[in-house]
């Protein structure tokens, strides 16, 4: 597998405006680009930090992802997202180490890049998420 760098870092907020201001007010960052990605029921604000993005995620229905993760967990980091070259090799790589994986196949997802989970079973309790 080619991981290149560190993607992204997921957050998950109860309520995205409220967290742009923290980040911008704050932190001093830019929120560059607020998108809704319906399939994974959720909106997303993203930061420039350096040479990693900051991604907030925002349910955008009580039986979202985020929302459930946010039930059981509370706000904070949902998933590290990693850039991959090759991102169909990885999956077969992974799925032939018996990694347990959320997305058999890459979707799109924010950003228009193409992405899929590994199940925090297989990662000793992190949400991973690959990037292409």
């Amino acid at each position: 597998m080619n991981l290149t760098h560190i993607e992204h870092i997921g957050i998950a907020v109860k309520n995205l405006e409220e967290a742009i201001k923290f980040y911008e007010d704050i932190l001093g960052l830019k929120c560059y680009k607020i998108e809704e990605v319906k399939d994974q029921k959720v909106r997303t604000a993203f930061f420039q930090a350096g040479e990693t993005k900051i991604e907030l995620l925002e349910s955008t229905e009580a039986d979202g992802p985020v929302s459930k993760f946010i039930e059981k967990r509370g706000e904070g980091i949902h998933h590290i997202a990693f850039a991959v070259n090759g991102i169909k090799q990885a999956l077969t790589e992974l799925k032939q180490n018996d990694v347990k994986l959320i997305n058999d196949t890459p979707k799109e997802g924010a950003e228009g890049l193409n992405i899929a989970f590994i199940h925090p079973k297989s990662t000793h309790g992190v949400l991973i998420e690959l990037c292409e």
